[in-house]
């Protein structure tokens, strides 16, 4: 039996999606072979990555002037490739300014990473308050090599209501728990980064948007593997690329676009979210602890509204046991911030959402 999955990552996939994968494991598009046996050079894959690509561009609407790469190591690579590529100095040179805004954990990390290569100033934080907001009026010096944000906070449940001023600076996000989610311009962004494992497909690969004149910048010392000019000259095949990730990609990517496309999931989102908020809102011993203009689409966290931190922890536990015996998986808050956490993306349907409200509600009455 399907469980109703609420993992943040590695997250559910459409069951139409695993079904197609399945009925094609051993024979994919007849051609007598797995995508996971095909060479990436070959003339049965060729098909599958360029359709997969022609996919992404037509329902995120990417300019023609940015390059779509499919590449490997996780948004957490690209914390380093990102300044390696467009602000490390030469062996003999000075570092580069660039920005960061620290909304969470993992905009923490990139600015962390990124601060080994280039000279990081955080212009805006929402730190002195647990990452509960996105900090208002956040811009770019005119000096930065790029600005740098984390458009959807997956731990904290939050999300850029807005994007700061950049001027002529590009602009930089991880869009790894948004992507697909709703309508982005493209246009707006020098860089697009986002792991696979939320909204897209497996974990194992990794999707860069790139606008054309920022490749070529590497350092000179940079290795072959994170010089966003090789692979792009390479159409994402200067080594062997993750494949089976890719094609599962293309299949999730036909999906969306069976739904309605991206315009028609964000209604479908806003819709889910906004059930379940308005739960929220309404419960004696749950709440939201994100301020209501920053609250995610995608990552709804939640707490007891319970003061003790003993009846904190021992109700956070049993629900998440509790949760799981009922079919509702993967409720548990990220380890660092504890509480509980519904990860509400595109595969996962509205009646996932309705089932936990009403698992929530018999809950409630034995607390």
């Amino acid at each position: 039996m399907r469980v109703y999955n609420f993992s943040p990552g590695p997250s559910v996939l459409p069951l139409k999606v695993l079904e197609k994968a399945a009925a094609e494991m051993t024979d994919a598009n007849g051609t007598g072979q797995s995508v996971m046996e095909m060479s990436h050079r070959s003339g049965d894959f060729k098909p599958i990555i360029e359709k997969t690509e022609a996919l992404l561009r037509e329902l995120m609407g990417i300019p023609a002037n940015y390059k779509v790469l499919f590449l490997q190591g996780g948004a957490s690579l690209q914390f380093s490739m990102v300044p390696i590529n467009l602000a490390a100095a030469d062996i003999d040179g000075q570092k580069k300014k660039v920005s960061y805004m620290d909304t969470g954990v993992w905009a923490g990390k990139a600015a962390d990473e990124a601060a080994k290569y280039a000279d990081v100033i955080v212009r805006a934080s929402s730190k002195d308050k647990a990452y509960s907001y996105i900090p208002a009026n956040a811009q770019a010096d005119s000096g930065d090599a790029y600005c740098h944000i984390t458009l959807n906070n997956t731990i904290v449940g939050t999300k850029w209501p807005y994007l700061p001023k950049t001027g002529s600076v590009p602009l930089v996000a991880d869009i790894s728990s948004c992507i697909v989610s709703e309508p982005l311009d493209v246009s707006k962004f020098g860089i697009l980064y986002a792991g696979a494992q939320k909204n897209l497909g497996p974990a194992g690969t990794t999707v860069v948007i790139i606008r054309e004149d920022l490749i070529g910048h590497a350092a000179p010392w940079a290795p072959a593997l994170l010089r966003y000019d090789i692979h792009a000259s390479e159409g994402s095949m200067y080594n062997t690329p993750p494949c089976y990730g890719i094609y599962i990609i293309g299949l999730v990517l036909d999906w969306l676009k069976a739904q309605g496309g991206v315009p028609e999931m964000a209604k479908i989102n806003t819709q889910k979210a906004a059930l379940f908020y308005s739960y929220l809102e309404s419960s004696k011993n749950f709440l939201s602890p994100v301020e209501k203009s920053c609250r995610s689409l995608m990552n709804i966290t939640f707490v007891p509204r319970e003061k003790n931190p003993d009846k904190v922890k021992d109700i956070e536990k049993r629900f998440v046991k509790e949760a799981a015996a009922a079919g509702l998986v993967n409720l548990a808050g990220h380890r660092l911030v504890g509480g509980m956490r519904a990860s509400i993306y595109n595969a996962m349907p509205i009646d996932g959402v309705k089932a936990l409200i009403a698992f929530m509600e018999k809950f409630e009455k034995t607390l």
